[in-house]
Order: C-alpha cells, then sequence, then structure tokens
C-alpha cells in the first residue's frame, strides 16, 4: 500500500492512537533542541517584542520575560507529562480529544495551526525587510531597504521566501535537522557577541543613554498597572512561542516518550536565559527612554537590531541584519513542522478530509498537509498586507491570543486526564496537576484580558473597523471560523464526532494489564 493512501488506517477506528507513516527515529535530543529554537526565532522575535514591551514596563523587561517564561515552563512540564503517556504528532489536538472529547479536541488543534499559519506569515514578511536591509547596509546604499515597503516587491518576495521554506519543509527530516544546524548556531553566536558588546561599550561609557544594572528590572511588581503588566506579559508569551514543535515531531524522534519532553525543556530555559542577557545588555546601552536610540521610542521599536547594531558592533553591525534575516528564514522553514503534523494527525482521525493524511512516500512527511499550510499562510500575508501596512504588528498580538487559547486547552487537558493521579505521588501533584494547572489559568487569565483590551481602536496598530479594533476582530473571526468549519466536519465526517476515530481515553490509573477496570 502507498503511503499517500488517504483513508484513516483501521488501527485508528477502534478510537485509540496509531502511527501515521512518519520517518520514525530520525532526529535526536540536540537535534529536536535546534530544531526548537530556530522554530522560536530568538533574534527575530527578541527584536520586534523588546521595544513594545519596553513602551508599556520600562525597565521591567526582564521581570515581564521571567514571568511570560513562568506559564510556559508550566505548560511545558504538562505537555511532557501528556507526551510521555500519548507521543501523538497532533500533539494539542489529539491530547485535548482524549481528555475531552472531539469538540474541544478539534478547537485546540484548530487554535495551533491558525496560531503557526499567522507566524508563517508574518515570519516571511519579516524575512523581506531584512533582506533588503542587509543587501542596503552591505552595498552602503540606504535606498534599498525601502524596496521592501513596495507593496508588489513585498508580496512577490515573501512568496519566494514561502516557496523555498516549503520545500525544504516537503523533503525529509535530516534536510531540516542540518540545515538548522547551522542557521541556530549562527543567529546564537551573533545574540552572543552583540549582548556581550553592549555590555562592555556601556560600562566604558559609550552607550547611548547608560543605565546602570539593577536587580529592581527583575521586579514584576514595579510595573506601574495590571493592563500594562497583561500587554507586556502576552509580548512575553509571544517570544517563547514554539517551543511545542519539539513535541509535534514525537512520531519522529528518537526514544518518543521521553526525547520530546526533555527537548522542550531545555529549549525553553536555554530561550529564557539568552532572552534576559539580551534584555539587560539593551538597557544598560540604550536605557527606555524615547530618545533616538532609547527602547521607548516608536520609531525604532520595529527593529530595535538594526537601530542599535551600528553603535554596538560598528563595521560588523551587518551580522545583526544577516542574523535576524537567518532567524527568520530558518523559523519560516522549521515552523512549517508544527501545522504540517496537526493537520496530518486530525487528516489521520478523520477530524479533516482525508487528503491531509497523506504521508509521501519518498521522504515520508506529511507532504499535502505542508503545501496546504503554505498557500493559506500565503494567501492571508498578501490580503492582510493589502489591507494594513501594519500587519506584522496586528498579527503578532493576535498571534499572542491564539498561543494562550490552545496551550491553555493543552494544560487543561493534562491536568484532567491525569486527575486520578493526582495524589499518587509528590511527583503527580506537581507535574501533572499544580503545575499545569497554574499554567493554563495565567494562560487562561491573559486570553480574556487580551480580548477585553483589543477591543480598544488604540490597542495594537490603532487600526480599527467600526470603532473596534483589528486585533480582537481578527482573534474572533479565527475563532467564530473554527466553531464554523467545526460544525461543517461534524455533518460531513461524523465518525471523528461520534468517537469512533480518535475516542476519550480512560485516565491511566483505571488501566489494569492495559484495559480499563470499571
Amino acid at each position: 500500500m502507498s503511503n499517500d493512501a488517504p483513508a484513516v488506517p483501521a488501527a485508528a477506528t477502534d478510537g485509540g492512537l496509531s502511527k501515521k507513516g512518519l520517518s520514525a527515529g530520525t532526529i535526536g535530543l540536540i537535534g529536536a533542541v535546534v530544531i526548537g529554537i530556530s522554530c522560536i526565532a530568538p533574534a527575530y522575535t527578541f527584536t520586534a517584542a523588546v521595544g513594545p514591551t519596553a513602551s508599556v514596563v520600562g525597565a521591567q523587561i526582564p521581570a515581564v520575560i521571567l514571568v511570560g517564561f513562568l506559564p510556559m515552563l508550566l505548560v511545558a512540564f504538562g505537555y511532557r507529562e501528556l507526551n510521555n503517556r500519548m507521543p501523538d504528532a497532533g500533539t494539542s489536538f489529539t491530547w485535548a480529544t482524549r481528555a475531552f472529547g472531539p469538540w474541544i479536541g478539534w478547537m485546540a488543534g484548530w487554535g495551533l495551526v491558525v496560531a503557526t499559519i499567522l507566524v508563517l506569515s508574518n515570519l516571511a514578511g519579516v524575512a523581506v525587510e531584512f533582506l533588503f536591509l542587509l543587501i542596503s547596509q552591505v552595498t552602503g546604499n540606504p535606498g534599498i531597504a525601502d524596496l521592501a515597503f513596495i507593496l508588489p516587491v513585498n508580496i512577490g518576495v515573501c512568496l519566494l521566501f514561502m516557496l523555498g521554506a516549503t520545500y525544504i519543509s516537503y523533503r525529509d527530516m535530516q534536510t531540516t535537522q542540518k540545515l538548522q544546524y547551522v542557521l541556530v548556531t549562527f543567529q546564537v553566536a551573533v545574540l552572543l557577541i552583540f549582548s556581550i558588546a553592549a555590555i562592555v561599550q556601556a560600562t566604558a561609557g559609550n552607550g547611548f543613554d547608560f543605565t546602570p544594572f539593577s536587580l529592581d528590572w527583575f521586579n514584576p511588581f514595579a510595573v506601574s498597572s495590571f493592563s500594562a503588566f497583561a500587554a507586556g506579559l502576552s509580548l512575553s508569551i509571544f517570544i517563547f512561542w514554539g517551543w511545542d514543535v519539539t513535541l509535534t515531531m514525537n512520531e519522529e524522534t528518537k526514544d518518543p516518550e521521553k526525547t520530546p519532553g526533555r527537548a522542550a525543556t531545555v529549549t525553553v530555559i536555554t530561550i529564557v536565559s539568552l532572552y534576559l542577557l539580551l534584555a539587560v545588555a539593551m538597557i544598560m546601552f540604550a536605557g527606555v527612554g524615547t530618545g533616538k536610540l532609547g527602547l521607548g521610542n516608536e520609531d525604532i521599536q520595529a527593529n530595535v537590531f538594526f537601530f542599535l547594531s551600528d553603535p554596538v558592533l560598528g563595521p560588523l553591525a551587518f551580522l545583526v541584519s544577516l542574523a535576524v534575516l537567518t532567524s527568520s528564514a530558518s523559523s519560516l522553514q522549521s515552523t512549517f513542522v508544527g501545522p504540517a503534523r496537526t493537520l496530518l494527525s486530525m487528516g489521520h482521525y478523520g477530524a479533516l478530509p482525508p487528503s491531509f493524511a497523506k504521508v509521501s512516500p519518498r521522504f515520508f512527511t506529511p507532504g499535502y498537509a505542508t503545501i496546504a499550510s503554505a498557500i493559506v499562510a500565503s494567501v492571508f500575508y498578501a490580503v492582510m498586507r493589502v489591507v494594513s501596512e501594519d500587519t506584522l504588528w496586528d498579527t503578532i498580538l493576535t498571534l499572542g491570543m491564539m498561543i494562550c487559547f490552545y496551550y491553555g486547552i493543552t494544560a487543561f487537558a493534562c491536568v484532567w486526564y491525569f486527575r486520578n493521579q493526582w495524589f499518587d505521588s509528590i511527583r503527580n501533584f506537581f507535574f501533572t496537576f499544580l503545575f499545569p494547572l497554574v499554567g493554563g489559568a495565567i494562560l487562561a487569565v491573559l486570553f480574556v484580558t487580551t480580548l477585553i483590551d483589543s477591543m480598544d481602536p488604540a490597542y495594537g496598530s490603532g487600526s480599527n473597523i467600526g470603532g473596534i479594533g483589528i486585533v480582537f476582530i481578527l482573534g474572533m473571526l479565527i475563532i467564530v471560523i473554527g466553531i464554523v468549519v467545526m460544525i461543517w466536519q461534524y455533518f460531513v465526517r461524523p465518525a471523528f464526532f461520534r468517537g469512533e476515530t480518535l475516542s476519550i481515553d480512560a485516565p491511566p490509573s483505571l488501566r489494569r494489564g492495559g484495559k480499563v477496570t470499571r
């Protein structure tokens, strides 16, 4: 039988988990961590978020990073427990279905896919801008940078980036892994060099607005208001997003019960350490004021690294632009891993058309789902770019909402799924109950707070329709479309919603000898 066979496998019709034809055992711990860091894209995410974060929380950027890291770490523990029990490429979709049933599971999968498609379009747009910025720096011709803002050029080059990323993602995971080793190593090395140089320059008196290091920067209670704290926290969560890609590869990793969870934890801890170093270096060098190079200056907030690179690194400033270009381009490619495997899983279990269950017989990758993700992301970017020049900023904020949405569902799925094991041991109490519960609750509060605040026309870029902020409209539109599509799938693919292809699973402590005891 060909691996392109779109039918739901017989092994899945009993409501249990089953393999999907992916290439097993091809990714080790280091490879998974590298792909996880690539997907987060630290150079791109930090330059896009540090300025707006400074504008709402001032010098408390490190505090917000740490607090934003907390729910990510707590949720990562929940993800790890679920993966240990049920390693499946569908991750949030599969786990929420097994815990809560097909309706909530379907929406969790929808949230993951849509969040990723949002960031795919965003990454491609950033790659375009930094490509022309890099060329202008290398050639000494500032006018070249303006080409990125010519609409046909912007969209055309963006689609070329998307095409290249799709091609690499369609090929085997070994190709992705080898490429990411090079790109991630370069990116992290440049960020470390930039951080150290900024601190040295600042302490030597060459900073723009030298600000002596203070432990108060790590105090979240120094933020002026809860709304400002929530806005900063939403941005902080955005800069951590992407670590869960390590889990969507669980059917392709060595030791799938343990490696993905360990990779997720190592990835999150590595990233928070890098972000804290960058935040401290930038505050010490530039301060958080509204001066020419201050982090609070709205004119530089869209691309802080670019404006600080020359004062910090001098003739090596182009390395920063190259690092951000590398970051966005490599993340564009690795980010395809998550939605493609979630869509594959949804097709495999009959929650979406069977075409999504197709696996390339040559590369053992979810070829159809990868191409579908690329097409939707490309169309979304092109339409949004025509509608508004502030596409990147508004999609970042909308992405923050969707991250809270599906991460929160997954965290609560962990709590509920292991409900009969909470008090079996101290470890179970913390890792299957307390940690994911607190992480999920924080994300739920952030989701509701952001949803309410985003109704204000001034939220985000200021774009609005009928006096309602575009971020709120985008967020609600995504959820409503998801519900409509889910109901449609219920009528055309009822087997999944009846629990025939993927059913609610009995809590682990009710099992004896592989069977459920009653």
